[in-house]
């Protein structure tokens, strides 16, 4: 045998055992990544008629073998949310399933290909909307309609007791609601100026904008006007969205919480919320709300705005990692836990009434 040839297949084994150990790895990733995205529940693409065009919704069911379950309708906060947020609200989902209760969510109009333009809707836009869905939800065999709540974050804050003004609902759950958006906008652009460390200099410069920004809402400028007051410079915003936040920027839910007096609601609110000023939310909540005993606050210091981790939502890879190997993870301790048992207290009181 030459001498040269035997290091040669040396090699040539060493780097097929490579070439195997990598693909059982990768295998095994794939493997743990497809068994923690997998979830106990069953679900399907559903279609849901309002206002001549439809909803393209996902209805989750548990896999209990009962023909009827309690329904959790789910309020997207602001943007271009998609049923499953992507898939951010499956682990949620799968809480719901464990109480007995189903949950339905549907893309935003414009969203995933769905007819419409969720930028030209109002609070009370979506709120009929969510009312469509509900009247949809009661008129299926598998629904029970007398245990239909509605779960909703951030932006839904101004959606959940308007849609409780227009049908019966029998639990709310809201996690980083706002009360009043003009103080809400206030509140976020200080907290992210001093998240950034900016200087006084500059924190005078972008609260004048803020101020002017106000000052063109309130008297109904244009789009075009808005431009011309900033010099020129939109910095992201767009003719769509401003007409958004020209339809919906006096939105107070103070006196719309009072549909919710004596349905039990449950406030999850986070501990570095940047967005919503959750010491206003909760004393909103607590003044309207809290005098009959149906409020419940859960708090939860190492949470951010969406109620993750902070030390996962500040870093893009952890996210990633958390999001692909262990995504019930990426949520603040107990959180979804805490949803689960409030449900299940739901059907523990209806279970005890007369």
């Amino acid at each position: 045998m030459s001498p040269k040839i035997q290091p040669r297949r040396r090699g040539l084994r060493i780097a097929a055992w490579l070439l195997v150990t990598t693909l059982v790895v990768a295998a095994g990733l794939v493997g743990v990544v497809l068994w923690q995205n997998s979830y106990d529940m069953d679900e399907r693409r559903v279609s849901i008629r309002h206002g001549g065009h439809t909803l393209n919704g996902v209805l989750a069911t548990p896999k209990d073998g009962r023909k009827r379950h309690g329904l959790v309708v789910y309020v997207h906060g602001d943007g271009p949310v998609d049923a499953t947020h992507e898939d951010g609200y499956k682990p949620m989902w799968e809480a719901n399933a464990k109480a007995g209760y189903a949950s339905l969510s549907w893309d935003k109009p414009g969203v995933a290909g769905a007819p419409g333009d969720w930028l030209a809707q109002s609070m009370d836009d979506r709120a009929e909307e969510t009312a469509a869905a509900i009247a949809w939800a009661r008129a299926r065999p598998d629904i029970d309609g007398d245990r239909i709540g509605l779960w909703g974050a951030s932006q839904a804050g101004w959606v959940l007791p308007k849609v409780a003004a227009k049908t019966s609902v029998s639990f709310v759950i809201a996690v980083s609601p706002a009360i009043n958006w003009r103080r809400q906008g206030r509140y976020n652009l200080l907290a992210e100026l001093r998240a950034d460390g900016a200087s006084p200099a500059r924190i005078k410069v972008e609260v004048t904008k803020s101020d002017t920004t106000r000052r063109l809402l309130e008297r109904r400028a244009t789009f075009e006007e808005y431009v011309t007051a900033m010099g020129g410079d939109a910095d992201g915003m767009t003719a769509d969205r401003w007409g958004f936040i020209s339809k919906n920027h006096t939105a107070d839910a103070t006196r719309d919480l009072r549909s919710l007096r004596g349905v039990p609601v449950l406030l999850a609110l986070a501990g570095h919320d940047v967005n919503v000023d959750t010491a206003d939310t909760e004393r909103g909540y607590r003044k309207v709300l809290g005098a009959d005993g149906a409020l419940t606050v859960d708090r939860y210091p190492d949470a951010t705005h969406s109620l993750l981790k902070q030390n996962i939502e500040r870093s893009v890879l952890k996210t990633t990692l958390t999001a692909l190997f262990s995504p019930r993870s990426l949520f603040a301790d107990g959180f979804l836990d805490g949803q689960r048992e409030f449900l299940k207290g739901l059907g523990r009181v209806t279970n005890a009434a007369p």
